[in-house]
């Protein structure tokens, strides 16, 4: 039985010329993490905002547990939310938001519970605090175990971590998904940070213009880009075009495998970390580096070759400097990416 089911569903705001969110169909399974993720104004808000009720679609439905609740309100769908802002109430210390949550437990029973969820977040010393008393990261977790008190069938979370300074968001992401896993819990994450989305989402869905470019797994959706604005979002890409025949093509850097297997015209992605670059005394036909990046674990290296720039990543024990002349070589297969034609004709299609 699929925990949410999302099919064809869409919304048009009146003061926008296109959908907010066109045609939107997927599904998430028992105790998965799934992800939305795109750049602002994708719609992946919006959809989310559809999923729990708090925006009524103009077409489609929204199942959780094969029940459709398209035409219900928030209350009547047992999802769990977890705002941006985490829209704590300021004047109730921490127990009393939890136990705000709970209307399907008995009243006597509502702060032995509460303190149950607490505990299970981290948090069992700060029961008495203010919100205002909290760093950010026990802010957060405190609209977590809110969410969770309520005892939702579904958790949907709205950039939950963006508040954040870099190192407590990597450690709070981290402790958020071992909760989730320990407990079971179905999630939706909406983020734009593609980094979040890889390391924290069992599968994820990429939007654009209000579409879903692609879903996969992580893994799937990196190493396998479907389009090319998938290739360039997540993560960073080299686009070639070519002529493919059959499992190699004919591009700019010579002849080069790819995946998956095609004929005619082709556009291909190739990431930057698939590309090694091999010294040369000839300059005559060589590429030039222009720019170099340390990143401390690997270096980026931007390099000029008939006429555009490539992008490659190496370790760090390679050294290159700019002006230097160096070759090409593709260590793994381009993939082949839809046209854009060929992406509008899947349209609609549940994933």
């Amino acid at each position: 039985m699929h925990v949410l089911e999302v099919k064809l569903v869409s919304k048009r705001f009146a003061d926008q010329e296109r959908p907010a969110v066109d045609a939107v169909s997927f599904r998430v399974e028992p105790g998965e993490i799934f992800g939305l993720l795109g750049p602002s104004g994708c719609g992946k808000t919006t959809t989310l905002r559809i999923i729990a009720g708090f925006e009524r679609p103009d077409g489609g439905i929204v199942a959780i547990r094969e029940r459709n609740v398209t035409g219900l309100p928030p209350e009547k769908r047992k999802v769990g939310f977890v705002f941006q802002d985490y829209a704590l109430f300021p004047h109730l210390t921490v127990l009393k938001n939890v136990m705000f949550a709970m209307r399907s437990v008995a009243s006597a029973q509502r702060e032995q519970y509460a303190r149950g969820i607490l505990c299970m977040v981290g948090l069992t010393d700060l029961d008495d605090r203010m919100p205002d008393e909290l760093s950010g990261g026990q802010q957060q977790r405190v609209a977590l175990a809110r969410a969770l008190a309520a005892r939702p069938q579904l958790l949907l979370m709205d950039e939950p971590f963006s508040n954040l300074d870099a190192g407590l968001r990597d450690a709070t992401r981290r402790e958020v998904r071992l909760l989730l896993k320990a407990q079971g819990l179905n999630a939706i994450l909406v983020t734009h940070d593609q980094e979040e989305a890889l390391s924290f989402c069992d599968r994820l869905a990429v939007m654009n213009h209000g579409h879903l470019e692609q879903v996969g797994t992580p893994e799937e959706v990196y190493h396998h880009p479907g389009t090319p604005f998938v290739a360039q979002f997540l993560g960073r890409a080299n686009l070639l075009s070519g002529n493919a025949t059959g499992d190699s093509a004919k591009t700019e850097l010579g002849d080069i495998a790819i995946r998956p297997h095609a004929h005619g015209p082709v556009l291909l992605s190739l990431r930057p970390e698939h590309l090694s670059l091999m010294a040369t005394e000839k300059p005559e036909g060589a590429a030039e580096i222009v720019a170099r990046e340390f990143r401390g674990h690997d270096v980026t290296y931007r390099v000029h070759y008939g006429g555009r720039a490539y992008l490659a990543h190496t370790e760090y024990t390679h050294s290159f400097f700019p002006g230097q002349s160096v070759r090409l070589v593709p260590r793994e297969p381009a993939v082949v990416l839809r046209t854009v034609e060929a992406h509008a004709a899947d349209g609609g299609r549940e994933q």
